[in-house]
């Protein structure tokens, strides 16, 4: 692709870093940029910076905040002794989006992953076992993905805190295998929470 601009390839070239952004569409994204008023551009460019530079993770679940505690944990009317654990962000907001939920989250941050070299010490399971052994959590529940990965880090986690006097539950399958819970339709995803079965029944299937 030939530019007649250095300045418009480099930004062409930054725009097609992100996910699922070729050249061609990076190019029309850019090029619809130049057409906007210059004080929208500057306006997106100061959102991007100021979020990149200030955003934080939450102390207590890693869900990504404005201030050391996010606005789920604060909540008073949310039921701390309740968690939902999740692989990231995007989870939290597509079980949020169900309105079934009124527990808290914990993040992991990923999977665990022996071939893409992700192990559990990479991941934030540390946390959610020190917050089991202080005894305030009564039930976890499992909602990663059905994969072969989520289900490694799911066992990996139960043996962890088995021997803790707190229960475990996974979503119900009525997600397909193999899928991620940012792309299941909501009902679907609310009645999975719902309908979550203990952990130990899931070991058997």
């Amino acid at each position: 692709m030939e530019f007649s601009s250095k300045l418009l390839e480099n930004a062409v070239n930054e725009m097609s870093q992100l996910p699922g952004i070729g050249k061609r569409t990076a190019l029309r994204l850019v090029l619809n940029l130049l057409r906007q008023p210059k004080e929208q551009t500057l306006n997106l460019a100061k959102a991007l910076s100021t979020m990149r530079s200030d955003i934080k993770f939450c102390k207590s679940c890693h869900n990504i905040s404005d201030n050391d505690l996010c606005e789920i944990c604060i909540n008073p009317h949310r039921t701390d002794s309740l968690i939902c654990v999740v692989e990231d962000i995007r989870d939290v907001m597509a079980i949020e989006n169900t309105s079934s939920f009124r527990g808290l989250y914990h993040v992991l941050g990923g999977k665990i992953s022996p071939m893409d070299g992700v192990g559990p010490n990479e991941l934030n399971i540390q946390s959610l076992v020190d917050k089991v052994e202080q005894g305030k959590i009564k039930e976890i529940i499992f909602a990663l993905g059905s994969t072969m990965e989520g289900d490694t880090t799911n066992f990996y986690i139960y043996k962890q805190i088995q021997d803790f006097d707190v229960v475990t539950s996974t979503i119900s399958r009525g997600i397909s295998v193999g899928n991620e819970l940012e792309y299941t339709d909501e009902v679907t995803l609310g009645r999975s929470i719902i309908n979550r079965i203990p952990f130990e029944i899931s070991l058997k299937s």
